[in-house]
């Protein structure tokens, strides 16, 4: 989810529990849990040894965590590291790179921080990591799993904010290095169809990340439709739906998917498309990562790319203004306008945000900053008639309030993307929620809708429209929430909390799901997206999948019944919960 600071667009235009303490203690049913370390169950160190003979010497057996340089008392302290891995523990980089690092921290527990007067252990951590560059690493780590009944989870590059790819105690079948490429230059033939697709497109190993297929993909003046982020992999991304400031002329990201090569719980190596394996090709396009096999690669339609005008957008004003909540709402209110003239992009409302007065003082202001995008087109101007409609009423309505403007033209995606892709911070606390609003949410009254938006401290993303609403995927449908295809906006919100702070972290769960209500409220019959939401957001089987969830739910039980792929919110679940540790089963009747 892509993190922005409101203040500095306006400076710029201007300018113009102590859970590391926590010890899983086996459940007292072994055959009802996963194994566990320290269990009975666990498979012997002779076992963990022929393994990694079978993989050959793929298999890491993770020693303290990263953060451990920073910790006297470990092995592995080095001040001159600690400063390093400090330096870099903010960056997404930094948690991509690692086999077991995970870019939020309490998806780990806290359990091993930089800081040095924190405490540090692995019990957060995976047991075990593959270090998987072929789908029969991926094929032997799973079969493994299921023969021993160890707990599964898959990392690319852990940029996911439902924390799907750690788990204590677990094997983590990393597949960061899995980053073929190949281009298909005028049309793809499927594998075991009778039929070619007229379209140049691009196959991408399983682990490959977003920023690098971007760079390749401009020297040939191609695009796919991504996210804004250079690390998020194409696994997650893809299997969420993936949404993408291209979508309002394209789709999701997910309606591109020509085909995937994947490996199922059980260990088989299948392609799957419109011509075999359909309902896998449907699940695995929208119904989340980590839960019906492990994609090792997959083939995306490419787009020109295109020209396109972008910059920063401010409207706002002092907030003590009576009449602040009102043009907030009148903005939002704008944006099924935006999208129908093809506006895309990131809008980012805040309130009492202090800004310089230029005299060595601050002021306190409210209002949007955002960045906007339109396409085939290099001139201004051409941005400017869509918003000025927009200016003209605010300056008449409100005409204390400012509006402030930097655009310029970028000769390609790429050109765009590397000024404003997404430089957000990892390393810290933080759940996030959201919520996929229509056309109708947005046309309730305006100092309503102000209200709303500023008690859901909410971003709305413009990603969907006309591109979203009338996409046509391989196969009819994908398995994505669909009231994707009538949202105007994915609005998001979220909050930080301090590590090491059980009741911080149980508030912060509480006070995501109440600044949700209110999106809930003025849009009951729409969902979320599951990439960027909360890992405890109430009926998230319909949340986040809407009408597909009974045939997700039988897709998983028919590839996966013995439940080897687990995570949390993931199709499928129900029949488990992490009790400490140990993940153990709740009811042998959940269906």
């Amino acid at each position: 989810m892509r993190v922005f600071t409101y203040q500095l667009i306006i400076d710029s235009l201007l300018v113009l529990g102590d859970a590391s303490t926590v010890r899983a203690e086996a459940h007292s049913d072994y055959a009802a849990c996963k194994a566990f370390p320290g269990t009975a169950a666990w498979p012997s160190e002779e076992s963990w040894t022929k393994f990694n003979t079978t993989l050959g010497g793929k298999l890491i057996k993770p020693g303290p965590p990263p953060g451990a340089v920073c910790h006297p008392g470990e092995p592995t302290f080095n001040s001159d590291q600690c400063t390093i891995v400090t330096t870099a523990w903010g960056t997404y980089d930094f948690h991509q790179a690692n086999p077991v690092s995970n870019m939020w921290e309490q998806f780990n527990n806290d359990t091993c921080l930089v800081g040095p007067n924190t405490p540090c252990s692995g019990a957060g951590y995976p047991a075990y990591v593959v270090n998987a560059t072929t789908a029969v690493d991926i094929k032997l780590s799973l079969e493994f799993a299921r023969e021993n009944n160890v707990r599964v989870v898959v990392k690319s590059s852990g940029h996911d904010f439902q924390g799907r790819s750690q788990a204590p105690g677990a094997l983590s079948i990393w597949v960061h290095h899995m980053q073929s490429y190949k281009t298909h230059d005028n049309s793809f033939r499927p594998v075991g169809c009778n039929f070619t697709i007229d379209t140049p497109a691009v196959t991408v190993g399983g682990g490959a990340q977003l920023g690098p297929i971007y760079e390749k993909l401009d020297k040939i003046n191609r695009v796919i439709v991504g996210g804004s982020s250079k690390t998020v992999s194409v696994g997650g991304y893809l299997t969420g739906g993936g949404h993408s400031i291209l979508g309002p002329r394209w789709g999701l990201g997910a309606d591109h998917v020509l085909e995937l090569e994947m490996v199922t719980p059980m260990g088989d190596i299948i392609t799957a498309n419109e011509c075999q394996n359909q309902d896998l090709f449907w699940a695995m396009r929208g119904g989340g990562g980590s839960t019906f096999g492990v994609m090792t690669s997959v083939t995306v339609a490419t787009h020109p790319t295109p020209k396109i005008v972008a910059g920063l957008v401010s409207i706002y004003s002092l907030s003590d203004e009576p009449w602040v909540e009102d043009m907030i709402g009148y903005i939002a209110s704008q944006f099924p306008y935006l999208v129908s003239n093809d506006v895309s992009g990131y809008a980012f409302f805040s309130y009492n945000t202090k800004i310089s007065d230029g005299n060595n003082g601050t002021l306190s202001v409210s209002g949007l900053g955002g960045e906007f995008m339109i396409m085939d087109t290099q001139d201004n101007n051409d941005m400017m008639a869509i918003w000025d409609p927009i200016f003209a009423h605010v300056n008449t309505t409100w005409p204390a309030a400012k509006t402030l403007v930097s655009l310029s033209p970028y000769p390609s995606f790429q050109a765009w993307f590397s000024v404003f892709y997404d430089k957000g911070a990892a390393g810290y606390n933080q759940y996030v929620g959201s919520r996929l609003l229509d056309e109708k949410a947005l046309s309730i009254n305006s100092n309503d809708l102000g209200k709303i938006f500023k008690a859901a401290k909410t971003s709305p993303y413009l990603t969907a429209g006309k591109g979203v609403w009338n996409a046509k995927p391989r196969g009819g449908s994908i398995s994505a929430n669909p009231t994707w295809r009538r949202a105007v906006v994915h609005s998001t919100n979220g909050h930080i909390f301090p590590p090491l702070d059980p009741t911080a972290r149980a508030e912060a769960i509480v006070i995501v799901d109440n600044i949700t209500e209110p999106l809930r409220q003025i849009a009951p019959d729409m969902g979320a997206y599951v990439n960027e939401n909360n890992p405890y957001e109430r009926d998230w089987q319909h949340t986040f999948w809407g009408e597909n969830y009974e045939r997700l739910l039988k897709i998983k039980r028919e590839y996966d019944p013995h439940d080897v792929l687990w995570c949390s919110p993931c199709v499928g679940n129900e029949r488990w919960e992490q009790i400490d540790y140990q993940l153990c089963r709740v009811d042998k009747n959940v269906y």
